[in-house]
């Protein structure tokens, strides 16, 4: 009987690692259609095949401010999320007045979503400003590219009570421009992607650009925004670039999480990102050079030590 009782203590003290090894992270994305869900599997990828003890899935959400939340509250361990939402979420301002998430840290801002205005090419819509009357999709509830729309009309004379403002996802913008539900959407998203991809397959479309006036009043209201170019050829039809502006996207943590964890997921995504680059080509911009001039909030202890082991020059409001 006692050598019964040694033997399952014994395979008990083996399953031991076993058990840690299925440590699963959760990581909060998007959108099906757009290039958060496609970027956190990826991230997934590299946390199952190269970190030891840990394992990951990527999780469909509403996207930014949704994700804020689902870290706060410890529903998630790591999230996609837009600068200046993020930005907000830290210090307690704008959507996120009075609702101050001090824990909130960054591994690394990872590429820079653009936005994207797109409508039919047959619309008799060329401007921002024809907007104005204009069924638009200005991105789902909870999501980044809702808080990017609202800057960029506003900022440039445009409120919600001057166009029929729809909350849709990417996937159901598509749908509704193609179907002539509506007349335009907003994107906030890594180019190329998805949901524009096909929609540009089936029906002529227009990408809209800002004027350099537009993108000036734009960054007023927001400093994290950046000009930024569509290249000719991203979609099918587009011919010429298109003139816009772009906000980084950062990978947000809380606090709490474990330094070594935190070094180790931040380790990986620098060091492997060929890999993610063929799961996505936003990766392309995935660099230690564009994060630490970008991410707008403390780094992790953990994800600052890979930092400086790289020797990346770090500026003091990125320290916790």
């Amino acid at each position: 009987m006692r050598m019964l009782k040694y033997a399952m203590a014994a395979s008990l003290i083996a399953a031991a690692p076993f058990t840690m090894a299925q440590q699963q992270l959760s990581i909060a994305t998007g959108g099906t259609g757009g290039t958060y869900y496609p970027y956190g599997g990826g991230l997934a990828e590299l946390i199952n095949n190269h970190i030891d003890g840990h394992s990951a899935v990527a999780e469909v959400t509403g996207a930014s401010v949704e994700n804020m939340g689902l870290i706060y509250r410890g529903d998630s361990d790591i999230a996609l999320a837009l600068a200046d939402t993020v930005y907000q979420a830290y210090s307690g301002t704008g959507d996120f007045e009075g609702r101050e998430l001090p824990d909130t840290r960054a591994l690394a801002s990872i590429y820079p979503n653009a936005v994207q205005i797109v409508t039919l090419a047959d619309s008799g819509i060329e401007s921002l400003q024809d907007l104005k009357g204009k069924r638009v999709s200005v991105g789902a509830p909870g999501s980044g590219t809702e808080l990017n729309a609202r800057a960029v009309l506003e900022s440039n004379g445009i409120t919600y009570d001057d166009i029929t403002p729809q909350r849709l996802n990417f996937n159901e913008t598509a749908d509704a421009i193609r179907d002539g539900d509506i007349d335009a959407g907003f994107w906030s998203v890594g180019p190329p992607t998805s949901s524009i991809l096909n929609l540009a397959t089936t029906r002529d479309v227009r990408l809209i650009g800002l004027t350099d006036e537009e993108i000036a009043n734009a960054r007023e209201e927001e400093p994290v925004f950046a000009a930024y170019k569509l290249r000719a050829g991203l979609y099918e039809g587009m011919e010429e670039p298109v003139q816009t502006i772009s906000i980084p996207n950062v990978l947000t943590v809380d606090a709490s999480m474990d330094e070594e964890l935190a070094y180790q997921v931040t380790k990986v995504l620098f060091e492997k990102t060929d890999e993610l680059i063929a799961i996505h080509p936003a990766a392309n911009d995935t660099t230690v050079e564009f994060s630490v001039e970008s991410t707008p909030i403390p780094f992790h202890p953990g994800a600052l030590r890979y930092y400086e082991e790289v020797g990346a020059e770090v500026s003091d409001n990125q320290r916790p």
